[in-house]
């Protein structure tokens, strides 16, 4: 175990809401979340992939009126601030 997890004392790591944890308790909640708690949906952790290459985030300083211009055009068009400076960069790339 790692030096951040607590070692159970007597089969029992602690207790949540009252109720002991162990090894039991653990192994049943294990197992609900492998069979696909019904009526639970679940997705991958992070943010939906764009693309199939990888990606990185990327830092821009704007002023204030910059923003705003690109904050008023996404908005006239219903989209994020990324999708629009994604769109243009990738005109001016191609341009």
């Amino acid at each position: 175990m790692s030096k951040n997890t607590a070692e159970p004392v007597n089969g029992s790591s602690g207790e949540i809401d009252g109720v002991e944890i162990t090894e039991d308790v653990i192994a049943r909640l294990v197992k609900n979340a492998e069979e696909r708690i019904p009526g639970a949906t679940f997705r991958s952790p992070g943010r939906p992939a764009r693309t199939d290459e990888p990606t990185r985030a990327g830092t821009v300083r704007l002023s204030e009126s910059e923003l705003e211009a690109v904050m008023a055009r996404a908005n006239r068009e219903h989209r994020s601030r990324s999708d629009a400076i994604r769109e243009a960069l990738d005109e001016w790339a191609h341009a």
